[in-house]
């Protein structure tokens, strides 16, 4: 028999923890070395246990998911990190996904398709649940100038050139909390983690110039 899968969990809520121990642990593939309730918990325990596969959520206290698996995929690179998660914005799975994650699957998915996953993300292979696949050929086949509307763009000009949402609003004639609603859907349509990261994608894809 080959040696089991070695798993650990990372997740701030107690309960979500009992439950993947208890249900992963039927298989008799899967070997659960232990539990992380936050992200810095998770880098300390993968350095320590070296489990095969880490399940990651992503929103987390004192270091969010994203963070602690790009610190594991530096330190760590034969760690394989598989996102379990309820967040499937593009914004979330793009900045998972350039942290090193190997693959993203979302905690509503079929037990049988959570197993498929570790097995297939232990094996060092890609793994998207159909969802999450779905979403990302989506955004990569938008054209850029599609995704933002000029009004979004001439909100990301102005962040280029170092102005905040106050004095954004101003050159706008639009209210602050009106350019903070714009920022977001910029972020969340570039796959932004904030400013700085919204203006070098935008810059790239040649929506704005500096």
């Amino acid at each position: 028999m080959s040696n089991p899968i070695r798993l650990l969990i990372v997740d701030d809520h107690p309960v979500v923890r009992d439950g993947l121990r208890g249900m992963l642990s039927g298989q008799t593939d899967f070997e659960v070395l232990g539990e992380a309730a936050d992200g810095l918990q998770a880098v300390a325990l993968t350095a320590q246990l070296q489990p095969d596969v880490v399940l990651m959520d992503l929103r987390m206290p004192e270091l969010d998911g994203a963070a602690a698996i790009s610190r594991i995929h530096a330190s760590h690179p034969l760690v394989r990190v598989l996102v379990l998660t309820t967040y499937d914005s593009d914004a979330e799975i793009l900045r998972a996904i350039e942290a090193g994650a190997t693959g993203y699957i979302l905690k509503d998915a079929p037990r049988d398709e959570l197993y498929r996953a570790i097995r297939a993300t232990a094996q060092g292979q890609s793994y998207l649940s159909p969802a999450v696949a779905t979403r990302l050929m989506g955004q990569l086949r938008a054209p850029a100038q599609e995704q933002l509307s000029p009004r979004e763009i001439d909100v990301l000009g102005w962040v280029a050139r170092g102005a905040g949402n106050k004095e954004i609003g101003q050159h706008l004639h639009i209210s602050e909390a009106t350019v903070k609603s714009h920022l977001l859907h910029i972020y969340e349509k570039l796959g932004a983690s904030d400013r700085a990261h919204a203006v070098t994608l935008a810059v790239q894809k040649g929506l704005i110039k500096i």
